[in-house]
């Protein structure tokens, strides 16, 4: 991610973007005019030291001594992150993972909205649509279902073993960015965007750091 004076932000600091977001939003909704890096600081969980240096890679967002204009921020996060406009997603892979996901109401926290699902074209709901009216296709359909849709973001909820594979048929049908729920590093085209999420591993890390506090 570039910043305006064409230098790139640590990943770290663009991890905590939408958590900044989601606190001015919040703030917001609360009648709070202006927060301070403190406040901004205790509602995520990190000192205030950290709030400013993330701050600062954007330029003056705020005044020393006068907060951070808590109207202003949210609007500057919404625009960062392309939460003005309706981002529609894919996700291929109706399983257990994909159709929690399915059912998960992105659109009312978030600007962004599953509108099609994608499995194998055996699966038993191919053909079908969600209870929210999601339609759900054949894997081979694809790059026609795609074509004509304003799509560049996938979800990937595939058996391990398919997820190379499957990405490389996103990649060819238009799509420029992956989440990608299989526990495998997927080799693909350096413009494309992939974040892997592995809750198996989140989880073994918070055990990890449990264990620790009490050993």
């Amino acid at each position: 991610m570039k910043t305006e004076k064409n230098s790139t932000i640590p990943r770290a600091t663009a991890k905590r973007l939408s958590l900044y977001y989601r606190i001015f939003k919040r703030f917001n909704a609360e009648k709070i005019e202006k927060a301070s890096s403190k406040q901004i600081a205790e509602a995520i969980g990190i000192d205030s030291a950290t709030v400013r240096r993330d701050f600062s890679y954007f330029g003056e967002l705020g005044r020393r001594g006068f907060g951070y204009d808590v109207k202003k921020l949210m609007n500057f996060f919404a625009d960062l992150l392309n939460d003005n406009s309706i981002t529609n997603v894919m996700l291929v892979g109706v399983g257990n993972m994909g159709h929690a996901l399915l059912h998960y109401r992105f659109h009312e926290r978030n600007k962004m909205k599953i509108v099609m699902a994608f499995d194998v074209d055996s699966h038993k709901e191919v053909g079908t649509k969600t209870p929210d009216g999601i339609p759900i296709y054949g894997i081979s359909q694809i790059k026609e279902k795609i074509k004509d849709a304003d799509i560049k973001t996938a979800i990937l909820t595939v058996p391990s073993v398919k997820a190379q594979e499957v990405a490389n048929i996103l990649v060819d049908a238009g799509i420029k960015g992956i989440m990608s729920f299989s526990p495998v590093h997927l080799h693909l085209p350096k413009e494309i965007v992939v974040q892997y999420v592995d809750l198996t591993s989140e989880l073994q890390t918070l055990l990890y750091f449990m264990k620790k506090e009490h050993d």
